[in-house]
């Protein structure tokens, strides 16, 4: 089966940012307001949904 290249590497890339975005807004105090805490919680959070749905079509066929 051929893979799609760069939904792979787009979609690999939205999860690790969007991993970090979120591990960055949660425990951790790097002075950020509540508000933009959960902006960027929600962000990530679609960010991690867009980036397993590239990884997701990324091969011919079904979608898994």
């Amino acid at each position: 089966m051929a893979t799609d290249k760069r939904k792979v590497y787009a979609g690999a890339a939205l999860l690790v940012v969007s991993s970090v975005l979120i591990l960055a807004s949660g425990p951790f105090d790097i002075g950020l307001s509540a508000t933009i805490a959960g902006v960027l919680g929600a962000v990530a959070a679609l960010g991690l949904a867009a980036g397993s749905l590239l990884l997701g079509t990324s091969e011919e066929g079904r979608a898994v």
